[in-house]
């Protein structure tokens, strides 16, 4: 082995057991997820898992599956296939999520996410698998899915329209909800802090996530209430709360979440409500402070940001 060789080797496994905040500069841990020495090697390495072996190569559940780096949505289980080629497959892609570029092979087409140029696997056309003929090979380290069901069998809804404490107490009394929870969503960095949000330079909304019993109520009722307490019609403020924290958007996590929410918008169009409430794919949702949670609930007060103004 040669010095060069032996110091070289020195330094990497000397960054491998040091703390993530003596290798990494700051900029970087709050754009990007840490990773382990596997998901390097296939993110940032170009490489490839071994077939059959990863976590989502045979999954159905409904959800979002995200960039594992960076929390960037690019592709919804509805693109889901089963091909037997031993990898998660993908018929479609959000839009605008997924980066194409010639393999170094000179055969093959790599694809990587959008966002932070992550590797995420390659994709192949002419097939035939699917009616869409095309097949986005994925390696399931470079993924994280974001399911739209809970494990007792409820699903899950992601609503921002404002101050998250006022929307959680109109949602809490709806017939149906198990249970609601308020924190951030759609930025582009992670683990964001209540602090970092209200600068408005991460790009999170407040977000009030509900979970609901499917045979009590459905997605339709909920985003109907969603609509009613809040102006749908103001951008990127509500009331008195200005900025993009404050935005109204719905985070969908199913393609029929999706449709359901345009379906609305279109409903309110007609009664000539121009909604500015953006329709977009889920990421991860970062829980609040415990302070943030049930907030007038704890203080027996009610919103003065939010009132219910019936629209359907």
């Amino acid at each position: 082995m040669g010095i060069f060789t032996f110091f070289a080797s020195f330094l990497f496994y000397a960054c491998l057991s040091a703390s993530p905040a003596s290798v990494f500069p700051k900029d970087f841990m709050e754009r990007y997820h840490i990773l382990n020495r596997e998901e390097r090697q296939i993110i940032e390495n170009h490489g490839t898992e071994y077939p059959g072996t990863g976590a989502y190569n045979l999954t159905r559940e409904p959800g979002v599956y995200i960039c594992k780096r960076c929390d960037a949505p690019l592709f919804l289980s509805s693109q889901k296939f089963i091909s037997q080629c031993g990898w998660p497959s993908f018929d479609g892609e959000i839009d605008g999520a997924v980066e194409r570029r010639p393999d170094p092979d000179g055969e093959r087409t790599e694809i990587l996410c959008h966002r932070c140029h992550a590797h995420l696997g390659h994709v192949f056309q002419g097939e035939w698998i699917t009616e869409k003929n095309i097949r986005h090979c994925v390696n399931s380290l470079s993924l994280r899915f974001i399911p739209a069901m809970t494990e007792e069998g409820y699903e899950r809804a992601l609503f921002a329209g404002g101050c998250f404490w006022g929307v959680e107490y109109y949602m809490k009394a709806l017939p149906g909800i198990i249970r609601t929870g308020v924190g951030f969503i759609g930025g582009t960095t992670v683990n964001p802090a209540y602090e970092e949000v209200c600068t408005g330079k991460t790009g999170h909304a407040e977000v009030v996530e509900v979970v609901f019993d499917p045979h009590k109520t459905d997605f339709e009722t909920v985003a109907k209430l969603f609509f009613e307490i809040h102006d749908p019609s103001q951008k990127m403020r509500q009331g008195p709360d200005i900025g993009s924290q404050y935005r109204s958007a719905i985070f969908y996590l199913t393609e029929e979440q999706k449709e359901t929410a345009l379906e609305l918008i279109e409903k309110l169009r007609r009664q000539h409500i121009q909604a500015a409430t953006e329709i977009v794919p889920a990421g991860p949702f970062y829980p609040a402070e415990d302070y943030h949670q049930d907030y007038y609930g704890k203080n027996g007060q009610e919103p003065y940001c939010h009132k219910k103004t019936i629209r359907f």
